[in-house]
């Protein structure tokens, strides 16, 4: 983009990209890091970041979805590219064409990506994932024995190969949970079976960014890192970004569309839930849910308008929200920064989070796709 949108944009410093990977492999330097670019890069851009995240030394890229691993192979990406969230007539030959690695995690994905591979002439690269006590995706214990012979099987007969085994921690942001030690204990005896059988898997791995920052006995052969990659802490209990080494990548900034004066006992926004307490300015930002801010945030969403953190005053609506100036003075066109680096005197996405009731993934992930991305250190 030649010049900088004026509503909203968000900002994105691939050079923070580039710092937090590498002091992310620091965090684990025996094992190797998959950056994951899931939900367009947690809202930072996909595409941009995964190139930012190899530069910087990430051996492996990780999405949810096969289309997010396949729109990263269209856009001239290479290197080990791994995909988990799969349904039933996903597009498996593709995949397996693509050189993706894909997880299976019950008998009927076995199935069609072993069908696929016949089709497609080429052997799939798979990795089992283990479902050591999260509850979602995986494949239980008792159910583990048969699935993993059937790829065993599998291996045998050409139409796969098992390059790894791995699983995901359901507790890793708060440090010391009684269900970490399960999960790990589980995944030993589950990689120990498996190993038995036959499997020799490139890489065997369970940690998360919170495992990563907190649990080296987890980081096995590849550490997975998300919302760390991207400068932001996966839980306030670990600490804030500064204290982790990480650098937040997202700036979200908006221009004033308007600032007028208006009287005491105003209401502001929908359903009048602030009123001014005397005559005041009221600032619009041209930001709003659809644009991803937090309509739950409504009254308590920091902004730093004019070198000052203020609040939103009243609802967020769909496409603006209101800041009450007081006294002091701005104009149209003036910037906003929405959330940033707290290490500037900005808001947070951590701030919004709690001024939402929710958590910071939500925060970045959410900024909508009508908000123009402006890259920095390109």
């Amino acid at each position: 983009m030649n010049e900088t949108p004026t509503r909203v944009y968000a900002e994105i410093d691939l050079d923070a990209v580039r710092e937090n990977v590498r002091a992310l492999r620091e965090r684990a330097p025996r094992a190797e890091l998959m950056a994951v670019v899931k939900a367009n890069a947690y809202g930072h851009g996909a595409v941009e970041c995964a190139r930012a995240a190899q530069e910087a030394g990430a051996a492996w890229l990780g999405t949810a979805t096969p289309d997010e691993a396949l729109a990263l192979r269209a856009a001239g990406i290479e290197g080990r590219i791994m995909c988990w969230l799969w349904t039933p007539g996903g597009p498996w030959r593709q995949a397996v064409e693509a050189d993706l690695d894909v997880s299976v995690s019950g008998m009927w994905a076995l199935d069609e990506v072993r069908e696929a591979a016949r089709a497609a002439g080429r052997t799939a690269r798979i990795q089992l994932k283990a479902d050591t006590g999260l509850g979602r995706n995986g494949c239980q214990p008792a159910d583990w024995e048969a699935l993993v012979g059937a790829a065993v099987a599998a291996q045998a007969e050409g139409t796969v190969k098992v390059t790894g085994l791995w699983s995901h921690f359901a507790c890793a942001d708060e440090p010391g949970h009684p269900s970490i030690k399960l999960q790990l204990d589980a995944f030993r005896e589950m990689l120990a079976y498996a190993e038995k059988e036959g499997v020799e898997p490139e890489v065997r791995h369970i940690a998360n960014s919170p495992a990563t920052l907190t649990l080296p006995e987890s980081h096995y052969d590849l550490v997975r890192c998300g919302l760390a990659v991207y400068g932001v802490s996966p839980a306030p209990e670990l600490g804030t970004p500064a204290q982790l080494g990480l650098r937040p990548a997202m700036t979200l900034k908006a221009s004033l569309a308007l600032v007028k004066t208006v009287p005491a006992g105003h209401g502001v926004s929908y359903g009048h839930h602030y009123v001014t307490s005397g005559e005041t300015s009221l600032a619009l930002v041209p930001a709003g849910y659809a644009d991803g801010i937090p309509r739950h945030a409504s009254g308590a969403g920091p902004v730093l308008v004019g070198g000052k953190v203020r609040r939103v005053a009243g609802r967020i609506a769909m496409d603006q929200f209101v800041v009450d100036l007081g006294e002091d003075q701005a104009r149209a066109g003036d910037e906003v920064v929405i959330f940033g680096d707290a290490e500037r005197g900005e808001p947070s996405a951590e701030d919004w989070a709690q001024a939402a009731h929710t958590i910071a993934y939500e925060i970045v992930t959410r900024i909508g796709g009508r908000v123009p991305r402006v890259y920095l250190g390109g």
